[in-house]
């Protein structure tokens, strides 16, 4: 069992957005900005690292619902720093407010909801899965 997670647990990242992280890579015809996948991905990585001291064992915490606004494009080259602050606990879901910046603006913010699981217990129904997969 996870170490209890006071409210006001932070994390933080910080990424330089790559021509990878952009709508450019994807698909031609877009712009070279920041990619909202990518913004989350972000995102989840820093509640992630508010998370981890706080994991036991074979514990990690894994994202469980997302609601994110992406306001404002971002470039190549550009630093993001992306924090999550742990606002509310409901049962086993931990409740992000999280934000990211590009030193001039908040390009998004929302809320992630993550939960703490054992990665052996977790990985069971997986490998289950697919071994029933690979028998048909």
């Amino acid at each position: 069992m996870a170490k209890p997670v006071p409210i006001g647990t932070r994390g933080e990242v910080q990424w330089r957005v790559e021509f990878h992280h952009t709508l450019s890579a994807w698909r031609p015809e877009l712009p070279p900005v920041l990619s909202t996948p990518h913004m989350i991905g972000w995102m989840e990585a820093a509640g992630f690292e508010a998370l981890l001291p706080f994991c036991l064992a074979d514990e990690v915490s894994v994202g469980t619902a997302i609601n994110v606004i992406h306001r404002a494009p971002t470039g190549i080259g550009t630093a993001v720093k992306c924090d999550a602050v742990l606002e509310a606990i409901n049962g086993r879901f931990l409740i992000f407010r999280v934000s990211a910046h590009n030193g001039n603006e908040v390009i998004g913010h929302g809320t992630i909801s993550r939960a703490i699981v054992s990665k052996s217990k977790f990985a069971k129904p997986v490998a289950s899965s697919q071994v029933s997969l690979g028998a048909q």
